[in-house]
């Protein structure tokens, strides 16, 4: 069983306006509402590969009843510890006159981190294969926290992906996780380094797991591809070419088509070719919608062996 965790939920409200004008009145369309959150994400695009995973998050207020309540409707198990204090929300607004996406996040409220504590205490109760941690911290909280995550994942035998960045991501650092996605600028960042290029970067994520970072590096360069490096492996694939809508959800959707094939028993290289299909696919599709399954594989497909 898969279990996500993600520790700064939100709703994605998103809408659409022709044009954004300073001091005017913007008429906008309706607003969509939806759960999200990295690894509430995860959770949704691994319902698309009819993959089951139950979503574990803290949530208060309108916006976590809200949250429920929506991920009810999308038939997404999941298990909520009451934080006693609001969800954020996020918006993204699309702009119609020249399909520019504007992208709004906010930080949400500081939540207890023993409230935090507690809900990383029942990862033990799920008995998961796979945790996938995925997205910011709450505001108040220490950037270990994303280790304590690790720690118990691996005391139950689970598999521990990782998918943050900044501080968060940094103090992973002999944490050695089984497998986290920076991207090329984090990667730097990790290593203290002011500069990779491409072919750099194998490299350079084979220091980051002698560092123990992880046991295995995947490196996104957005529309290039991305690198899936290991101790002794490592295998780039290029990124099909799609036309892009929105990049929303894109990373999350990589994640779960990576921690789908790793349960299904592939290898690295199918896992990291699933991954790239599952990302790509989600761009071609407008505001937060991740992507459709019959996409993933028709670009799964196609992508170099």
């Amino acid at each position: 069983m898969i279990l996500t965790i993600t520790l700064n939920p939100c709703i994605d409200k998103s809408s659409r306006v022709e044009k954004l004008k300073p001091e005017s009145k913007l008429r906008c369309a309706e607003v969509v509402n939806e759960p999200g959150g990295g690894g509430i994400n995860v959770s949704k695009a691994l319902k698309k590969l009819e993959a089951p995973s139950v979503a574990l998050f803290p949530a208060g207020g309108h916006n976590g009843n809200m949250l429920c309540s929506l991920l009810k409707e999308e038939e997404i198990l999941f298990h909520a510890v009451d934080t006693k204090v609001e969800t954020r929300e996020n918006w993204i607004v699309l702009e119609t006159s020249t399909n520019n996406q504007f992208r709004f996040t906010f930080p949400g409220r500081e939540v207890m981190e023993e409230t935090i504590k507690s809900l990383v205490d029942q990862i033990r109760s799920f008995a998961p294969t796979y945790v996938v941690a995925s997205g910011s911290l709450p505001p108040g909280l220490p950037d270990y926290f994303y280790g304590l995550i690790v720690k118990n994942a691996t005391a139950v035998g689970a598999k521990c992906i990782v998918d943050t960045s900044g501080p968060a991501l940094q103090a992973l650092k002999g944490k050695n996780a089984y497998l986290i996605k920076p991207n090329i600028g984090e990667l730097c960042k990790m290593l203290n380094v002011d500069w990779l290029d491409k072919e750099e970067v194998p490299d350079a994520a084979q220091q980051a797991i002698r560092d123990g970072f992880a046991e295995v590096i995947v490196v996104s360069m957005g529309h290039l591809g991305a690198w899936m490096v290991s101790e002794d492996k490592r295998y780039f694939v290029d990124a099909p070419p799609v036309e892009k809508k929105s990049t929303v959800g894109a990373g999350d959707s990589m994640v779960a088509g990576i921690t789908y094939s790793l349960q299904k028993g592939k290898t690295l290289r199918e896992a990291i070719r699933f991954g790239v299909a599952c990302g790509s696919a989600a761009t071609m599709n407008d505001g937060t919608q991740l992507f459709n399954k019959t996409d993933a594989e028709k670009l799964f497909a196609i992508i170099n062996e």
